[in-house]
């Protein structure tokens, strides 16, 4: 690196780790990275404002090289035995967790998360790719009895080809290994778009697995990377890739399920979400309080699961709120990668207007800032990127309440029976993770119930923040109706062929069919 960083949480030493230069590449098929013509990305820390390095950007030249390159390893690749393939990504699982530190580091360092969520998103790599490996034993079809005899009927699943991989900057290297790992074990070939805010996580993973496809001798374009906004434009167009994994906003999204179902493509669409925790009078206020505090301020409000709403039952309102704001005014905020920290920045300028408006547009609605929002300024945050937490109670039905706002802004409101606050929480436009804080189990399962949450996610004294990779995750709505990672999200990345075998002497035909002739 020619610039110096301050090394106080040992980022250059963690940068050298994983082999990342000042100016990297743009595109890579696997074990071979081109630095391209395009464009310079250059990738600078939100939590101190320092430049860590430059990528170029891949040109329509560049892309077209790699979509050749990666149609060429599907038909290798394809033809390798699952288990196979699950071996392999059991030693990228080795791999990770070889380089957990310095990776959660650079996660930590570009994206702007705590040291604790970075680590914690590389451990996410490691477990689903512990998942995929027994995954690859269990690509179950189904046996059905035919109608006609001696017929026997089966159904199976295949590889679907080149998946596109399109990940956001909030969750720049787990989000891909959701879809890549199990998109691997059934025997496609990925090609990853990454955030061009964090193009250095990107580089990181491909340099870290680069070493387990050379041993293997994987064919080069099974791991492609495409770094540039105007990459996702071409991967959403081209037919070459018959499943597009997106995360991101609602706004891109409805672009690339329209893009993609054009031409008759798929798509996996993971995207925003206006989760809220529902706190019954029942509730244990001690986990509440766990609960919804890093809920709303965990990952400094950017995540897709962030809790947005809290809905709280009007005979535990006050006590509620009292609670929270001695918890919020505990919260330190600053660099995280140093742990007495609990709120780290936002990922950039942008996203302190973003949060700066939705506090203005909130206040001319009629919101009540119970705990003052801001900008944090002085020594030790310098970047511009650090804001302050802040609740502000609020109406369900207020315009900015019903939108996402990525940044750490909890709206509280009142209610009175089960059913009001379930048809508050449901009564948003996204559908992604909710939750309710009881020990009454009627209102347990009345929430999990088909009149309850509409989400994708419906947890029980479980905060909204976080999930495991065993679960399907996903949500409905405008939130896409996409889901990755565990249960049977494998599904999506492969097709299904029904097969009937005929092994007698005659040829009836389906539903006694007769043709003679």
């Amino acid at each position: 690196m020619s610039t110096v960083l301050t090394d106080t949480y040992g980022i250059a030493e963690a940068l050298k780790k994983l082999g990342i230069q000042e100016v990297n590449f743009g595109a890579s098929t696997g074990t071979h990275h081109a630095i391209t013509s395009g464009p310079r990305v250059d990738s600078y820390s939100p939590a101190d404002g320092q430049f860590i390095g430059s990528v170029n950007q891949a040109t329509a030249e560049d892309y077209e090289r790699v979509m050749k390159t990666a149609e060429e390893a599907f038909k290798v690749w394809r033809t390798m035995p699952a288990p196979k393939r699950g071996e392999i990504v059991r030693q990228m699982g080795d791999q990770f967790r070889k380089y957990k530190e310095p990776l959660g580091q650079l996660v930590s360092y570009e994206m702007g998360k705590s040291l604790q969520e970075g680590l914690g998103e590389v451990q996410e790599i490691i477990d689903i790719c512990d998942f995929a490996v027994g995954l690859s034993r269990q690509l179950y079809g189904l046996t059905m009895h035919s109608e006609r005899p001696k017929h026997r009927m089966y159904e199976q699943w295949h590889p679907l080809g080149i998946v596109g991989v399109i990940s956001a900057f909030n969750f720049p290297v787990a989000v891909w290994a959701w879809n890549t790992m199990l998109a691997w074990v059934c025997g496609d070939v990925c090609v990853w778009k990454p955030s061009s805010k964090t193009p250095l996580c990107a580089i990181a993973c491909q340099n870290i697995i680069s070493e387990v496809l050379k041993k293997n001798n994987v064919p080069e374009g099974v791991s492609c990377v495409l770094i540039g906004n105007p990459v996702g434009d071409l991967m959403n167009n081209d037919k070459r890739i018959p499943l597009i994994s997106f995360t991101g906003s609602t706004r891109i999204g409805r672009i690339v399920a329209e893009s993609t179902a054009r031409r008759f493509g798929r798509s996996i669409l993971e995207l925003g979400g206006n989760n809220a925790i529902i706190v019954s009078e029942h509730a244990d206020l001690s986990m509440v309080l766990v609960g919804a505090v890093f809920g709303a301020v965990g990952t400094a409000g950017q995540r897709c699961t962030t809790t947005r709403r809290l809905i709280v039952h009007e005979s535990v309102y006050d006590k509620t709120i009292a609670v929270l704001k001695n918890a919020y005014s505990q919260l330190v905020i600053g660099n995280p990668l140093d742990a007495k920290n609990h709120v780290g920045p936002l990922i950039d300028k942008n996203a302190v207007k973003d949060y700066l408006n939705a506090l203005e547009r909130a206040k001319q609605e009629g919101g009540n800032a119970i705990v003052e929002g801001g900008v944090v300024e002085g020594r030790g945050y310098e970047s511009g990127c650090y804001v302050k937490p802040c609740i502000i109670e609020a109406k369900n039905d207020f315009h900015i309440v019903q939108e996402e706002t990525f940044a750490p802004i909890l709206y509280v409101m009142k209610y009175k029976t089960i059913e009001e606050a379930v048809a508050m929480q449901n009564g948003v436009p996204q559908g992604l993770s909710s939750s309710i804080f009881t020990n009454n189990m009627r209102e347990m399962e009345y929430f999990l119930s088909a009149e309850g949450s509409d989400c994708g996610i419906a947890n029980v004294n479980i905060g909204t923040s976080g999930a495991e990779i065993g679960g399907a995750f996903g949500g409905e709505k405008e939130t896409g109706g996409g889901r990755e990672s565990g249960s049977d999200a494998w599904k999506a990345y492969m097709r299904r062929q029904t097969n009937t075998i005929n092994y007698g002497t005659q040829l009836p035909l389906a539903q006694g069919i007769e043709f003679n002739f």
